[in-house]
């Protein structure tokens, strides 16, 4: 009797109350697939930071274990740690801003309604949904100095007096120009750039498709030129997809490993940071350098993307 008499005296759940454990029970799958998928693998990574583990030790690991600051010290007094760093900054810019500014000339191209539209800008995503290690090796083999397409072209147009190894060659000397510069890290820059325009070119295509033709027309009959239209009218409207795409494509190439290990392997002048991680684990099967230089790169990341909030996204949106 006191039993029903009780369950007689609960209320009913209220509206607001039903939509609170419904959204719980639609959300929680999703919660334990990150906490599974990203949180404790990110977990575990801090703690092998701190902890001497080598390759063969990593099963008996526990996640208390003796902690020690030694492979950091082992990371930053590493030979060529700086200097990666150095070329992670600047393959990671350099394929950031390629990526960006093709993508933009290619929107800007195909803008416009013509014959076959539709056709090339479905061609415009071929690099960057076909497999990696395909057009890397598509790549490799027209790059090569011994039977590339690229050599041979030069040779017979452009009269190169002997083949240029692109993926191998440290550092080129400009003929004529007596300058040298660091053709393999630029030709891996120029892989990016081609690589991930398309991601740009989306993004890019779908905000003009939704800048009002009015304004272009307008500001036509006002005698505006081309370049004065794009300027005050377009970039304007695009500015804000500029700054998440640069956001965007600077977290995915800094952390890029795929495209410079198949390419070089790391070597060459191309020695990025994330392809010294995987040199770390291989190489010296050493799990807890690995693990403090992949935790350096995480922090270096934040860094320089609380001083892109701090500084350049608020005015970014102001000039929006």
């Amino acid at each position: 009797m006191q039993t029903a008499a009780g369950a007689s005296k609960r209320r009913p759940l209220s509206l607001v109350q039903r939509e609170n454990r419904a959204g719980l029970a639609f959300v929680s799958p999703t919660v334990l697939v990150v906490l599974v998928a990203v949180v404790l693998p990110i977990a575990w990574t801090v703690l092998l930071a701190f902890q001497r583990a080598r390759l063969v030790d990593i099963q008996g690991m526990s996640f208390l274990g003796h902690w020690t600051l030694q492979n950091f010290s082992a990371v930053f007094a590493s030979a060529g740690f700086w200097e990666s760093l150095g070329t992670t900054l600047a393959y990671t810019v350099g394929g950031t801003a390629g990526s960006i500014v093709l993508g933009l000339v290619a929107a800007l191209a195909l803008r416009r309604p013509f014959r076959g539209r539709a056709l090339l800008r479905g061609s415009m995503l071929l690099p960057y949904v076909a497999p990696v290690v395909a057009v890397a090796f598509v790549w490799e083999v027209a790059l090569s100095p011994q039977y590339g397409i690229v050599n041979d072209w030069g040779s017979r147009l452009l009269g190169w007096d002997r083949p240029i190894a692109f993926l191998t060659s440290r550092s080129y000397e400009l003929p004529g120009l007596h300058v040298h510069i660091p053709l393999a890290l630029l030709t891996v820059i120029a892989f990016e750039t081609w690589r991930y325009f398309p991601f740009a070119f989306l993004f890019l295509l779908a905000r003009l498709q939704a800048v009002p033709e009015g304004l272009d027309e307008a500001a036509t009959v006002d005698g505006a030129t081309q370049t004065q239209r794009f300027r005050y009218i377009l970039l304007p409207q695009l500015m804000p997809v500029i700054a998440l795409l640069s956001v965007l494509r600077f977290i995915m190439t800094f952390n890029k490993f795929d495209d410079v290990y198949l390419l070089t392997g790391g070597g060459s002048g191309t020695d990025v940071v994330p392809v010294r991680v995987y040199d770390f684990l291989t190489a010296r099967y050493d799990v807890g350098a690995a693990s403090a230089q992949a935790l350096v790169l995480a922090v270096i990341l934040m860094v320089l993307l609380g001083l892109y909030f701090a500084f350049f996204a608020r005015k970014v949106q102001e000039e929006a």
